[in-house]
Order: C-alpha cells, then structure tokens, then sequence
C-alpha cells in the first residue's frame, strides 16, 4: 500500500451536524491544531477548507485496552503495523497491547522497553502497554511501573504461552499491594481449572465445538471470579476481570460494585454477536477462551451492559497464523484459542447492542470509560478544547459485507469474514491528521507512546 504521508496544514477544521460533546449528538465545528483540538464552535462555522461530515457521526476516537499484537518476536503472527493499520481502519485510535505472546514476554524492565522500540516507526494509532504478572515476577514489578506501564496482567489459568505463565491467587495477593499503591489496575484472565479431566470429551472429539465449550464450564469463571473480589476487598488494588464470558458471574459482580469495590469489568464483541448454539464444528476461528457461551447467556450479557454492569468493551484481539489456527485439520484441542477482530470492535459491538441501548449509552463504552480506566481520562475519550485530536467519523445506520480483502490484519482469518455488520467507519483521524479515510491511508506513523 502506498504511503501517502503529507504535511500537515493547519488548522484542520472538521464539521457534523452529530458530534458527541457533553454526552449529546449536536452539530458543532472543530478547529484541530498541533495534534490537539483548539476551540469548538456550536453549528455550522463560516470557513473556507471545511470537512463537512453531514450527519454521520464525530465522536472520540475508540480506544481497544485488549490487543495482542506479538511483536517482537512473533511478529509473524501480528506486528504493530498491521494491528495499529486495522486499528486505524476499524476508528480505534489508541489500543494497549497485552504483554504476553511476544518474545520476550512483557514482565520486565528491559522487556519493555525493547517492546516500545519494537512499535518505532509503525504506530498508526496511539499505543500503550500493560506489564505482566507471572508466578516469580515480583521483584519486577516496581521497575515496570517505573517504566510507564499503564497497569498489570495476570492469568490464573495457563495463558496459552510458556513464558508467561499463570499466577496464583496467593501470588497476587503479594503483588497487589505494589499495584494498589501505584494507583494502577490488575487485569485479570479469571478461570480457575478446577476440573484436570474436563477436556476428555474433546479428546475424544477435537472438533466439536460442545465439547471445547464443556471444556471451560461456567464455573471455572465463577471461582476466578470470586477469588479476584475477595483479594480486591483485602488490598482496594483496582481489580479488573478482562473478557467476561459468563452469565452466572453477574450477581457477584453487581455485589462486589454494590459494595464500592474497586472492581471493573469488560466484555467482548464475540460475546455479544455470537452463541454456541449457533457455531459449527469444526471452524476454529471461533476458539477462545473462555469460550462463546449460549444464547441464554449471551441475552444476560446484554442486558447487563444496558444495566450498566459492565464497564466497557475490548476486542481481546488475539490472532494466529493459519496452520497455528488448525484451520486445515478444524482441530479445537490443538488450535490457537483466540478471535481476530480487532478491525471489527466498533460495528460488531453497535449491531449487536443497537437495538438494546442507544449511541449515548454505547459511546462512552468504547471511548471515556476505558480511557478513565486507562489513567487517560485527561486527555482522551472526549471532545473537548485540550484534549488530543483522535476522532472517528462513521455511520451508526449503514450496514456493509465484511470482505477477506478489506481485513487488515496480517493474517485474514476472522470470524467476522462474511458477516453482515451495522456502522461503517468513514473516516480516522489521529493527532490532529487524517490517518484513515474512505479505505485508504492518508497518514502515517501519527500514533504516540502512552505511559501513565
């Protein structure tokens, strides 16, 4: 693809007869000035070398706090360039990368920064990094928050990855206290394996897709769950459950945020668009963990979003390579369990909360709240004068055809391939340029390093 990077003429002056300011849909112009916005002028502004977006939507840009994007190391199964370019595509304009499945993994000091300098050069969207707790880490978790991490992550049940292996409970409650002290939160892969034979009916049948869910019941989450609450009460360390899958955990969560814990909690697109019944065997594009759950459960999700329950959505955006995939085979013990869907958080999550809640609840779940999670409230997930000019522009009532030619992943192995989908992103702007419009790239390398 070619790069088309020009200077920058300023100020750049963006018009919507629906911007998103103050919590309400009104027409407003915008004057966006050194990578940030300048002033706002309520209605139609009298200027010449306007952008008028008519009545598609400007709001913040999305802001994915899950994504793993491999690099270094395995950069073969995602790097920064192509993760930022589909988060780019996709009107995520600030994504915080995971620390495991690069090598090194990101659990210490040196380890990040060689992951900072692996993202030079290739960041078209903004990025930040969670740092890593694993079983004997601890004595790296000071130099780490040191660094700028923007928080921590930790895995109770194996992550997948030997290098980064997973945590007990008693081991995070050691650590937490550090955690707590630094303000920053604890993310939390919560299933606990309380069952050694679980898998045995996926043994003997790889490719059902029961089987796997059978696999990673329900109750796995619960415990991890309940765990996590009761240390969270013990240290106020901020206690974040990443991907929630299961239903049944909701009445310990409504609970917990009851009692004014300092617990949060995100979902995933896949969650919500999906339900068991409805996968085929075999197509292990579905494969994550913890797996896609009933329909029963999937409506339970929903309207816990709509109760407010869950705080925000992330992609957990987790590819592989094809022949990693077991695409061949449609092997689900073997495979690399997670969805590729980074480009897709946006529309996948509107067409599946569409009908339930409406745009002023379902903005702030991709834009203010994880940016208040992420310590980057202040300058990100609003339009305001002084905050960073990362703005997205779609179209919340267009529907579109997901093509494998349009996928911008390294690899073009989603789910999502062949879907019907509801909000077409039009335009991204990153610091104040136009990084994406209309399917092709207008800026490059406009993203920054965000430490807390």
């Amino acid at each position: 693809m070619e790069k088309k990077d020009a200077p920058v003429k300023e100020p750049q002056i963006l018009y919507s007869q629906r911007c998103w300011i103050d919590g309400s849909l009104q027409a407003a112009t915008l004057f966006l000035e050194g990578g940030k916005i300048d002033r706002i002028v309520w209605g139609k502004a009298a200027v010449p070398d306007m952008k008028d977006y008519g009545d598609a939507v400007l709001m913040p840009g999305l802001i994915d706090p899950h994504v793993h994007i491999n690099e270094p190391g395995r950069t073969h199964w995602e790097g920064f360039d192509t993760a930022t370019r589909a988060a780019a595509f996709g009107g995520i304009t600030t994504l915080i990368d995971m620390p495991l499945n690069s090598s090194p993994v990101t659990t210490t000091g040196a380890a990040f920064w060689e992951k900072i300098q692996a993202s030079e050069g290739k960041r078209q969207v903004h990025c930040g990094f969670w740092g890593g707790v694993v079983d004997d880490n601890k004595q790296h978790v000071q130099e780490l928050i040191n660094a700028g991490c923007l928080g921590f992550k930790a895995f109770l049940t194996h992550s997948g990855i030997a290098d980064f292996p997973n945590a007990t409970p008693a081991q995070l409650d050691v650590v937490m206290p550090l955690i707590a002290a630094a303000g920053l939160p604890l993310l939390v892969h919560c299933e606990l394996a309380l069952d050694p034979d679980s898998d045995r009916a996926l043994q003997q049948n790889p490719r059902s897709y029961a089987a796997w869910l059978a696999s990673r019941p329900d109750r796995w989450e619960v415990a991890a769950i309940e765990a996590m609450i009761y240390l969270c009460r013990k240290h106020r360390c901020r206690t974040h459950i990443v991907h929630l899958a299961t239903a049944a955990a909701l009445p310990l969560i409504r609970a917990a945020k009851r009692e004014g814990l300092p617990l949060t909690v995100e979902t995933c697109p896949h969650y919500l668009f999906w339900a068991a019944e409805d996968l085929p065997d075999g197509d292990t594009r579905y494969k994550c963990a913890p797996p896609i759950r009933s329909a029963a459960n999937r409506d339970a999700l929903l309207a816990a979003i709509g109760e407010g329950l869950i705080d925000f959505l992330g992609s957990d955006h987790s590819p592989a390579p094809p022949e990693i995939k077991e695409l061949d085979s449609g092997n689900l013990a073997k495979a690399w369990g997670g969805i590729a869907g980074l480009q897709f958080l946006l529309p996948a999550s509107w067409t599946s909360l569409g009908d339930r809640v409406g745009l002023a609840q379902f903005i702030p779940l991709l834009t203010e709240n994880p940016a208040r999670f992420a310590g980057l409230a202040h300058r990100k997930g609003k339009i305001a004068p002084g905050y960073d000019a990362d703005l997205v522009v779609w179209e919340p009532e267009s529907t579109f055809l997901v093509q494998q030619s349009a996928v911008q992943h390294r690899h073009k192995v989603s789910p999502y391939v062949g879907e019907m989908l509801k909000g077409r992103v039009l335009h991204t702007w990153v610091n104040g340029r136009e990084a994406y419009g209309r399917d092709i790239f207008l800026s490059w390398n406009a993203g920054d390093v965000l430490r807390h």
